[in-house]
């Protein structure tokens, strides 16, 4: 049974570092959330380690980029792992070849471009990846849509009907399905993927709940310094990537009930109902250590 508890402090002590998710539990989109970013610096204030852990398709310097014009003070964490830096090594070493054609927005070109230094060596030694059209490609980048304001799954319907046609294989940079814009839900390529899989195509995921990401944010975390074996909180709002992932590390999980799945536990997203929320945990047949309404 989860515990759910009223702020990181009760159980941070335990851990060496948390990997943290940033959409829902950091900032919403647009703005960061005071009291999320006030317990992890309280955190790091106390020798903890805070690795960001995103799904988002981009390198971690445009997620960098990002937080700093929404305003997230960089004592708040100390590395950032991305969907799209564990995406970019599995590209770069040519998991869907080397022609490949892209879906996303202009925001994420920087996949192609922009590497971490310890992919930029990746980079290096390895040839070319050369964008093209879907005909000559060798597999697809999928990054999300091109416009997720405007566009729907069935925008693409065509597209990855003839790409299964095709048997191209699908690089999906972001696993997840739908992430909170302010107000508004918007797909991520995680939906594109689950699409083509549904049409019998072949999705590769790098992102939150799968390993790579999870090996990557690890070596990062040991350039840090600190103990060879860590003892680490997983903290997300998603129960089938944060929280599944975490249980497929074997690493403990802090589930933020205020985010995604706010609806589902009570009029109060600070204090989420303990019926409610555990009846929903057995129901998704996950059970995180524990839960708190918002990271706090």
């Amino acid at each position: 049974m989860t515990q759910v508890i009223a702020t990181l402090a009760e159980v941070s002590a335990r851990y060496d570092a948390v990997f943290c998710d940033l959409w829902g539990c950091l900032h919403n989109g647009v703005a960061p959330f005071p009291a999320a970013v006030a317990a992890l610096q309280a955190y790091r204030a106390q020798g903890g380690r805070v690795i960001l852990l995103t799904n988002a398709p981009r390198p971690k310097s445009s997620v960098i980029a990002q937080l700093d014009k929404m305003g997230v003070p960089r004592d708040a964490w100390d590395d950032v792992v991305t969907s799209g830096d564990a995406a970019q090594y599995a590209m770069l070493t040519g998991a869907v070849g080397r022609k490949v054609y892209f879906i996303g927005a202009d925001k994420d070109e920087p996949f192609f471009t922009d590497f971490a230094d310890d992919l930029a060596e990746i980079a290096a030694a390895n040839p070319v990846i050369e964008r093209v059209a879907l005909t000559q490609a060798q597999g697809i980048v999928c990054t999300g849509l091109a416009d997720d304001l405007t566009e729907t799954l069935e925008t693409y319907h065509a597209t990855l009907l003839a790409a299964k046609t095709l048997g191209l294989p699908m690089l999906c940079a972001n696993p997840d399905l739908t992430v909170h814009w302010g107000d508004q839900l918007l797909y991520c390529a995680g939906a594109l993927a689950q699409s083509y899989e549904a049409m019998g195509g072949t999705a590769l995921y790098f992102g939150k709940p799968h390993p790579p990401i999870y090996d990557l944010a690890r070596r990062r975390l040991a350039l840090l310094g600190g103990p060879s074996d860590p003892q680490i909180l997983c903290i997300g709002d998603g129960i089938n990537t944060d929280v599944q992932g975490a249980s497929g590390e074997g690493l403990d999980a802090l589930f933020i009930t205020g985010g995604l799945a706010v609806d589902h536990f009570g009029p109060d997203p600070q204090a989420p109902d303990m019926a409610l929320l555990q009846a929903w945990l057995d129901k998704a047949q996950l059970s995180p250590s524990f839960s708190i309404g918002k990271l706090r």
